[in-house]
């Protein structure tokens, strides 16, 4: 019956006629289960449920699907306007918050050349006026040469690009098009007419689009300063920023900002290289084939190279258009192949072999990423999109996997193991084959050699967490 309970056990019977015994007594005719009463089953010994946990008894009328994509949509509205007000923000202090976007990507690639002069006993205002003035003088050495090539080049430029619109013209009518002359000329006035009639629109959206020459001065300035004190005071404004949290949230979001930094360290490096390694390999395309601006066009590459995916593409297409009007199809074809070339060499090979150890991010969320950051900040949007990305995935992930701020086993930043699950395992198993590949070298957890890389790291985010609670990790 349904008051009925549970038949007790007599003495030394085992758990099989515990068990017979109660299977019995449900498969009686009339059994009904003991209704549910928010407390321990007749018998039971375990803990009342609390309040909060037990089945609503109030029953509105709605499905609990209803209610439950109810309570989703309420909170889906709040963070689609969190975020267009953050959207907002950006854009009404864009020249504020670029310069400091900017200066963040500077400071993660020159903050390992800081570090280690600040090791070496060099003051920290005198370690980042160093790294400043260096990297200033080769930015600004590369831009004279590069402006000094263009100038030197322009008059044969103007030349070749004359002749090459002619071969092209040619090419038109004596190719498999097979246009008339009358038909090529008509194609050009149009857009002479097109040009002239539309100039003052293209005038004022290059005006409205591009920076004046005043916030460009500003915000050069701003990335300056910025990245002075973030190579001196990096470290500092951190912890400081971490102490206006809640203190049980201050180790947690110090941690996970310290294996954060670290990721944008790796990924800026590994940006850098695999822009060099672009730049180096059309550059000498080009000026193999002798097309005028090789090494503008080569520091093109290199720039566009930090746009991930797309960024190194287009500017290989402008060195293409270049080789077509200068000198002709089969220059341009051969161009386009070494572009081709490059970019699977840096999709199969560097991408995998450099960018995914610093980051590993799905090919559509980096595409998402990169289109987002264009339609909100332009070119600088789609510069920083992905590098924040990869730092809101290893935060993200640091924080749901240890939400009390422990470190990671190996130390390393979360969010770097391959989106591919058969490619992270096999990085897996080769990591561990390569640590016993030597019978007699002791398993990594009793090794009490730490690596030389790792030192600096483990003793940043000792003075992270000792200035952000006062204790040492």
């Amino acid at each position: 019956m349904a008051g009925t309970s549970s038949p007790v056990p007599e003495p030394g019977a085992t758990w099989v006629d515990v068990a017979r015994r109660r299977a019995r007594s449900r498969l009686a005719p009339g059994w009904q289960p003991p209704a549910f009463t928010g407390g321990p089953p007749t018998g039971g010994t375990t803990e009342p449920v609390p309040a909060e946990e037990r089945t609503p008894a109030v029953d509105d009328g709605l499905p609990s699907g209803v209610r439950t994509a109810g309570a989703w949509a309420w909170r889906i509205i709040l963070f689609v306007a969190a975020a267009y007000l953050l959207v907002r923000v950006v854009e009404l202090l864009r020249v504020v918050v670029i310069p400091v976007a900017v200066a963040l990507l500077l400071a993660a690639l020159f903050e390992p050349l800081a570090a280690a002069l600040r090791r070496r006993g060099v003051n920290r205002s005198l370690a980042a006026v160093l790294v400043l003035v260096t990297g200033l003088t080769v930015v600004f050495g590369g831009l004279t040469l590069i402006v000094r090539t263009f100038i030197s080049q322009l008059d044969d430029l103007s030349i070749q690009v004359g002749e090459g619109v002619d071969q092209v013209q040619r090419w038109l009518a004596q190719g498999p098009l097979h246009l008339s002359q009358t038909q090529l000329d008509n194609a050009v006035d149009r857009l002479q007419a097109s040009i002239t009639d539309n100039q003052a629109a293209l005038t004022s959206g290059a005006l409205s689009t591009a920076a004046t020459l005043g916030e460009l001065a500003a915000g050069f300035f701003l990335v300056l300063f910025t990245l002075f004190f973030y190579l001196r005071d990096g470290g500092q404004i951190w912890a400081f920023i971490c102490r206006l949290l809640p203190r049980p949230a201050r180790v947690p979001a110090a941690r996970a900002g310290h294996y954060s930094w670290h990721t944008l360290v790796s990924y800026v490096r590994a940006t850098v290289l695999v822009a060099l390694v672009d730049a180096v390999g059309i550059g000498i395309g080009l000026a193999v084939l002798g097309v005028p601006l090789a090494l503008p066009l080569a520091a093109l590459v290199f720039l566009g190279a930090f746009i991930p995916v797309v960024g190194a593409t287009v500017t290989g297409v402008v060195a293409v258009l270049v080789a077509l009007v200068t000198q002709g199809p089969l220059s341009a074809l051969i161009i386009l192949g070494v572009v081709i070339a490059v970019q699977q060499v840096e999709g199969h090979l560097l991408q995998p072999l450099i960018m995914g150890r610093a980051v590993a991010l799905h090919p559509l969320a980096v595409i998402l990423a990169i289109a987002t950051g264009v339609v909100v900040a332009g070119i600088v949007g789609g510069l920083v999109a992905v590098p924040l990305l990869a730092v809101l995935n290893t935060a993200v992930r640091y924080l749901v996997h240890h939400p009390g701020g422990e470190p990671t086993p190996d130390r390393t930043p979360p969010g770097t193991t391959s989106t591919d699950d058969e490619r992270a395992q096999d990085e897996r198993a080769a990591e561990q084959t390569g640590r016993h590949a030597d019978p007699a070298a002791p398993p990594p957890a009793a090794s009490s050699v730490e690596p030389a890389d790792e030192a600096p790291a483990r003793s940043a985010d000792q003075q992270l967490l000792t200035s952000v609670r006062g204790t040492p990790s």
